[in-house]
């Protein structure tokens, strides 16, 4: 009888430690655009573990904060016909099961969707479509959109405020960011945004946005109180990634066209610039790690950065395509 405890006890502790060493080690997806799949990453080991097909054209991806299910958007639309309103679904958000590896149902939106948040509850998602001049919410409670709003010119990219209130939507065409407040799912406010923002991102205690400006060749910072600009920062030319460390001290920006990765440190704004060649595209700090992983435009790879010593560790070979919107399950 004490052996067959021993045993018992001693396959639970195993069982044990190897989830929790896998659960330790975070897993990265990312969609990869016309190669229609989604690649499943281990951080730790940074290689590819699995791909998840049926996803046409996707950039935009978020996980469920509990890392249940994937919502992927698709910028791929079919074509409205003479006569057809406007505001008809022509294009697809895609829930995923990350676990079982498929696409487990689709939401019909109107547009197709360039990138996503998610709220910190998991209920709702927030998807950008340019082509349109709003952003989507999907309830994923009851599985289905409830509410187009629109915001301005080329809605590009979203952030969710860690308590939920509201969402910030970055408006290409506009030279400006949409508050939206999600309690009454309305723009309350417009903030300046630079010229041609694109990626945004808040500063650790989202006191500050960070808005990626094509246009001027940089990135603004922008007051989220006043919403004025009060700094830029020079990088290259067609400036497009753009993350910040987990503690907030470090911002990191790609230039596609001067293929390069820049490191600006948020209180000084000192620069580290390193080489990265071919397009240096999308880039994501991936959270529980010290890693930045920049995808390529042009050649389906993602290069590992070591945020404190800012050089290339590691280099992930992705089945196709280029990996987009990343988001990270711990």
């Amino acid at each position: 009888m004490m052996k067959t405890f021993n045993l018992i006890f001693i396959t639970a502790l195993l069982s044990a430690f190897f989830t929790q060493s896998a659960n330790a080690n975070p897993i990265v997806y990312t969609p990869l655009g016309k190669a229609n799949q989604i690649a499943v990453i281990n951080a730790a080991t940074s290689q590819v573990i699995a791909t998840i097909p049926g996803v046409a054209n996707s950039h935009g991806l978020v996980a469920t904060p509990d890392g249940e299910y994937l919502i992927a958007g698709s910028l791929d639309e079919t074509p409205l016909k003479p006569g057809d309103p406007k505001d008809k679904p022509n294009s697809l958000l895609y829930l995923v099961h990350p676990e079982h590896g498929h696409v487990m149902s689709t939401i019909s939106v109107s547009g197709g969707t360039h990138h996503q948040a998610i709220t910190p509850n998991g209920r709702y998602v927030i998807s950008t479509h340019p082509s349109r001049g709003y952003v989507s919410v999907v309830d994923l409670k009851q599985n289905k959109l409830i509410k187009t709003i629109p915001t301005g010119k080329g809605p590009n990219y979203a952030l969710v405020t860690k308590d939920g209130q509201s969402a910030y939507v970055s408006n290409t065409g506009d030279n400006n960011i949409s508050q939206i407040d999600l309690q009454t799912l309305k723009v309350v406010r417009d903030l300046e945004g630079g010229v041609m923002p694109t990626h945004i991102i808040f500063s650790k205690d989202e006191s500050h946005l960070y808005a990626a400006n094509p246009g001027l060749g940089g990135v603004t910072v922008i007051a989220v109180d006043t919403g004025e600009i009060v700094d830029e920062y020079e990088v290259g030319q067609k400036v497009h990634g753009l993350d910040i460390s987990q503690d907030g001290t470090k911002l990191f920006v790609t230039s596609i066209t001067d293929e390069i990765l820049v490191s600006i440190d948020t209180k000084s704004g000192d620069k580290q610039v390193m080489k990265l060649s071919p397009a240096p595209y999308h880039l994501n700090t991936i959270p529980g790690t010290d890693k930045v992983y920049v995808s390529s435009q042009t050649t389906p790879i993602i290069w590992v950065i070591d945020q404190n010593q800012f050089k290339v560790v590691d280099t992930i070979q992705l089945p196709a395509g280029e990996a987009h919107q990343m988001a990270t399950v711990q």
